[in-house]
């Protein structure tokens, strides 16, 4: 996937991706990668919980305008931890 979004990126779309593999998209280099944490099979959450669902596609979404330069790797923050902003 990450590819195909440097793909389009060229051809002129913002792209972001979920990933849940840092070693992997550190080499593919997605434009606006978003790490999550869970498990295989659930990047973008658990099954049937539409709240975290949809906060995931969200934040991701919010890549596209938040993130300027291409390739910056953005960890999802874990809902106990407050972020640094």
């Amino acid at each position: 996937m990450g590819l195909f979004a440097r793909y389009l990126e060229e051809q002129g779309f913002p792209t972001t991706t979920l990933s849940i593999s840092r070693g992997l998209t550190r080499r593919v280099l997605p434009p606006r990668p978003l790490l999550v944490t869970n498990p295989r099979g659930q990047t973008v959450g658990a099954a049937h919980d539409r709240t975290q669902q949809r906060q995931r596609v969200e934040t991701a979404l919010g890549l596209l305008h938040a993130v300027r330069e291409g390739g910056t790797i953005v960890e999802e923050q874990p809902e106990n931890e407050p972020s640094d902003s």
